[in-house]
């Protein structure tokens, strides 16, 4: 018999025998019969699909065979199986939600108002098909009662209500949002349509409570039932009850009740009504339905006040005057007297509309400022407002407004997570904690509100998700805040623009360099000093008007100062030519303007840095004058070595000596210098981005005509020498740039103006012996001369109370 082959598949072990004319087994009787396909040289293989076999290739000539078994056994474990369902632990979870999903427990009071707000929305809309809705229950409102000694807080409104399956169904469910399913039947039935008014969507909403409270109750009545039901919760629980109300004294006409039970460490905040009016106000003043809350007030009423006699004092009465009787005992102990008597009352608390809902055309100039001024907590009137709606992929309404005056905070400068913005969803508040998302940080001081429908927020609505709707948002606020800003600078009332330039200039300056996508929208709104405008400040449309005809660039300087931007030797050729020049004088200028680059199609130039071309050189001239100066200039070069990279002739020059310039690629004298004055500037870093220094020298002045003639006769000369470093130091300065001795340059002007003034007065020897603090004695040794002290003389007078 031949040789029986086992294997293996993970499964229970298969025998067989490929060569038996009868292929059988004990065990398994479905095996097949394979003997009259299979020559007697096969080979049998196994795979995960199951059994295969091939035929050697020597022997027959014939071609392959390929048969494969599927394993059956294999195939029903793979269909068999199972479905669960996911456990929880409904207080783990319910936990996890609350405590997760809000960073603040104030929410708590914005969310139940936004469900009441509901409520009453859904009431209102179904009592347009259902009149018989409303009943005689009273208006559509909410009233919110803390109760500071009880501890609690009721939140009341005269809304839909609830009847006992929608109470297990909305409140027993979690995360299962009755808005969302009411929203969902109205977009089913297209003729109904759909109120974008409803603020519902997560179905959470309403389990922020037990931030705050220990217990919840909640007492509903539906118009569509006869029944009030009361449903019952603590938190930490994973079961609530549902009962029937059967206290006459607590029946409600339509709606609901919720009532707070406070944790003690929330109850002495929250059940503060001061706290209460505050929270609503912030987060739910522009709910379109009034919204009241308990408040204590105070009013001046008359009371009689009897008068008792004390001790011996009686107080004076009036006489009656003639023809009246006189008041009886009783009466004249009675007198009426002011006080003030404090009372518990509702008081109306979002008093304020949300302008931005209406047309602009129906709102006047003082409505804008009175909400901007409400809204803000600001006295003074914005210096310009923009209201506008914004429809297509991405619909919301805002109102923007510029403000008065810059904040006083030095802190709040340039700080990109400022509360200017407040973003509002179908009229409740979000948030006003932005870093950035709505706008960009140099437009930190704008501000204004944002209300839209829909929004990409998280479950708590308190963070908005980064996405491409919200770009879109962010690109429009701000391309409506530099059509605000334009419009300003356009008014007929220059003052505006310049109020708004002194308080904001330096924020659009900013702008230059964080946002190059909006240099079109941002140039236009600079102002600067020029030579030909030191009182007024020009626009570059200004200075481009001015251009001479063969200017092609706009020229600037860059100082610490107005005066020494005025003074500077850079500006004299230009001057002299009628060229404007731009005074850079505020520490972010120069790198704002360096980050334009250009401005219709003028560049930019520094007039303080190398190659300065102004377009009307006489080449002929130019180039004899450095044939004649070229020995001076080598020779200045060969006395300072490397502290220039080369010197040359000037051609921005007209009364100065000379001037030290930049060069192209390295830092200006004034950058140079605000790089030295950062806090956390890194020093290595000042030698490589110093740039070289170019020293330009001016051939008409007489001081390089002496130094020319004193390099070509005595160029060894030391006192030419000594002009030579002077001259530069000289030139350090008046250029803006700082010495690195100056204790040595102000020996090298001591030592000049001693030979400049030597004997020019008729200073005598004997004087110049005086001078010295030593002399030399006979021996020569040093004998320091001492000044006499001279007591004062003591005079007494006789009447001298001190005297002995």
């Amino acid at each position: 018999m031949a040789p029986v082959l086992s294997r293996s598949l993970g499964a229970p072990t298969a025998t067989f025998a490929p060569f038996s004319s009868s292929f059988s087994s004990t065990k398994n009787r479905k095996f097949l019969n394979l003997t009259s396909f299979c020559p007697p040289n096969g080979v049998f293989r196994l795979s995960k699909s199951g059994l295969q076999w091939g035929i050697n290739k020597t022997g027959f000539g014939v071609k392959p065979v390929r048969c494969d078994a599927a394993v059956a056994e294999k195939e029903a474990a793979d269909t068999s199986g199972e479905k669960f369902e996911y456990q929880a632990e409904v207080s783990r979870l319910l936990d996890l939600i609350v405590h997760s999903l809000y960073s603040h427990k104030e929410v708590f009071l914005r969310e139940l108002v936004s469900n009441a707000s509901d409520a009453l929305d859904k009431l209102r809309f179904l009592s347009v098909t259902e009149p018989s809705l409303l009943g005689d229950a009273g208006e559509l409102e909410i009233r919110i009662k803390p109760d500071p000694d009880q501890g609690t807080i009721t939140i009341s409104d005269t809304g839909i209500g609830m009847t006992r399956e929608e109470l297990i169904d909305c409140l027993g469910t979690i995360a299962q949002s009755g808005t969302s399913k009411f929203l969902q039947a109205l977009k089913e039935n297209k003729e109904m349509g759909a109120d974008n008014g409803l603020i519902g969507q997560f179905g959470v909403g309403f389990y922020s409570a037990f931030l705050v409270a220990e217990k919840v109750v909640v007492s509903t009545k539906s118009p569509k039932s006869d029944k009030q039901y009361v449903w019952e919760a603590v938190a930490d629980s994973s079961s609530y009850e549902i009962r029937e109300e059967t206290d006459p004294e607590k029946r409600l006409k339509r709606g609901t009740e919720i009532t707070l039970y406070l944790r003690a460490d929330d109850k002495y905040e929250f059940a503060d009504p001061a706290r209460i009016q505050g929270l609503v106000k912030n987060y739910s003043q522009f709910v379109s339905f009034p919204i009241y809350t308990w408040q204590e007030k105070s009013r001046t009423v008359e009371a009689i006040v009897q008068f008792a006699h004390v001790g011996s004092f009686v107080e004076e009465e009036e006489a009656p005057k003639e023809g009246e009787e006189p008041q009886p005992e009783e009466e004249k102990k009675k007198k009426k007297k002011t006080v003030t008597e404090k009372y518990w009352d509702w008081e109306l608390t979002n008093e304020t509309k949300p302008i931005w809902m209406r047309s602009p055309k129906e709102v006047e100039k003082d409505e804008y400022n009175e909400f901007y001024k409400k809204t803000f907590n600001e006295f003074l009137d914005p210096l310009g407002h923009t209201h506008f709606t914004t429809e297509g992929e991405v619909e919301f309404r805002s109102i923007l407004y510029i403000p008065g005056m810059a904040p006083l905070n030095n802190e709040e400068v340039m700080n990109p997570k400022t509360k200017n913005i407040r973003l509002y969803v179908k009229r409740v508040f979000i948030s006003d904690d932005f870093d950035g998302e709505l706008f960009p940080r140099y437009l930190s001081f704008v501000k204004g509100v944002v209300d839209s429908n829909d929004l990409p927020l998280n479950v708590s609505r308190e963070i908005l998700q980064e996405s491409r709707i919200v770009r879109i948002m962010r690109k429009r606020l701000v391309r409506k805040t530099f059509d605000m800003i334009q419009d300003i600078s356009e008014s007929e009332n220059k003052e505006d623009y310049k109020k708004f330039w002194e308080n904001f200039g330096k924020f659009l300056k900013l702008g230059c360099i964080e946002d190059s996508g909006n240099h079109k929208r941002i140039t236009p709104l600079l102002r600067f000093y020029s030579s030909k405008s030191e009182e007024e400040l020009i626009s570059l449309d200004d200075y481009i008007d001015n251009m001479e005809e063969n200017q092609k660039a706009i020229y600037y300087i860059a100082s610490d100062s107005l005066k020494s931007a005025k003074t500077a030797p850079f500006l004299e050729k230009l001057v002299q030519k009628n060229i404007e020049v731009l005074y850079l004088v505020e520490p972010i200028d120069e790198v704002a303007i360096q980050n334009l680059q250009t401005y219709k199609e003028k560049k930019f130039i520094d007039i303080s840095k190398e190659d300065l071309e102004l377009g009307d050189e006489d080449e002929v001239k130019e180039r004899e004058t450095k044939q004649e100066f070229n020995v001076l200039c080598d020779w200045i070069k060969q006395q300072l070595g490397d502290k220039v990279a080369k010197v040359q002739i000037s051609k921005r020059l007209s009364s100065s000596p000379c001037v030290l310039v930049s060069g192209k690629f390295g830092w200006s004298a004034n950058m140079e210098r605000l790089m030295r004055a950062q806090t956390l500037g890194d020093t290595s870093s000042l030698e490589f981005m110093r740039g070289r220094r170019i020293l330009e020298v001016n051939p008409d002045h007489p001081i390089i005509k002496d130094l020319n003639a004193a390099c070509k006769d005595a160029p060894d000369d030391a006192e030419a020498r000594r002009a030579v470093d002077l001259l530069y130091d000289t030139a350090l300065i008046s250029s803006g740039f700082t010495p690195d001795s100056p204790a040595e340059l102000g020996n090298k002007i001591y030592g000049m103006m001693a030979i400049a003034l030597g004997g020019r007065w008729g200073r005598s020897d004997s004087e110049e012996t005086v001078t010295t603090a030593e002399a030399e004695t006979e021996d020569g040794a040093s004998v320091t001369t001492e000044a006499e002290v001279v007591e004062p003389s003591e005079v007494r007078d006789e009447s001298d109370p001190w005297q002995d």
